[in-house]
């Protein structure tokens, strides 16, 4: 008798939340149509510290919709840079699709994103990193006040560290899990995927994908705080992106 092989998914679909137990049910059911257009994934939720009712609808969810759904919880809310760890560290899938779990995106844009990287699974690179794939939120459905503090940032941001994304704060991305957890960890580092990665030598591509308006509730961002939070991040990765050096390709002997 010989045993079963682990599973091992090619893509696992992450998604942190924080106080959005209204929101659970309605993205479950679109992630869950989403998953009959991909290949063999996983999904990973991390509820970070929730204080609302999200635990109990994420397993209404896995009873319900998503039966093999993987639950992580943190006893506290610790920030999306530290939920995302959490998950990526737990992943088996070597291909990363996050999103947020508030319904402003929507998971159908994944089959995309995993098409544009389909050129690099099949060509020689050199040892290259595989891409970034950022989606781009067209027509954002955020009240003006938040709609002008992202195009602020990202205006400071491109000025600052070149990294050429007109949109890093969209939610929806396509990496690999291995050089995500290669990159220095700090709370913010999810706002700077784009400068960080490329650092490592991964290429950008950008796609465009549909933003909506909230489902339920309301954002848990003061704009105020993250911009001069942002900003502070902003500095401590242009010091960083002037201090790494990605390793040359090597020989053995």
């Amino acid at each position: 008798m010989t045993a079963s092989k682990p599973y091992s998914p090619l893509l696992a679909v992450v998604v942190t939340v924080f106080n959005e137990c209204d929101n659970i049910l309605p993205v479950c059911e679109e992630i869950r149509s989403a998953l009959k257009e991909l290949p063999s994934a996983e999904v990973i939720f991390v509820n970070d510290g929730s204080t609302d009712n999200t635990q109990q609808k994420l397993l209404e969810a896995r009873a319900h919709l998503l039966p093999n759904l993987r639950i992580l919880a943190h006893p506290n809310r610790l920030g999306k840079s530290t939920a995302l760890r959490t998950a990526i560290r737990a992943a088996r899938a070597p291909w990363i699709a996050t999103m947020d779990g508030d319904g402003q995106d929507d998971p159908a844009f994944i089959k995309t994103m995993l098409l544009a990287v389909q050129p690099y699974e099949t060509t020689e690179q050199d040892n290259a990193p595989f891409p970034l794939v950022v989606g781009v939120r067209c027509k954002r459905r955020d009240p003006p006040s938040r709609r002008f503090a992202t195009w602020f940032a990202n205006t400071l941001r491109q000025r600052l560290l070149h990294d050429n994304c007109p949109d890093t704060g969209g939610p929806l991305k396509l990496f690999r899990r291995e050089l995500f957890l290669s990159l220095p960890h700090f709370e913010g580092m999810h706002r700077f995927l784009p400068a960080l990665m490329q650092s490592y030598g991964a290429p950008l591509i950008c796609i465009a994908t549909q933003h909506r308006a909230r489902l339920h509730g309301y954002s848990k961002y003061n704009n105020m705080n993250r911009a001069l939070v942002g900003i502070r991040d902003l500095l401590g990765v242009l010091w960083l992106r002037k201090r790494t050096h990605r390793p040359p390709p090597f020989i053995e002997l």
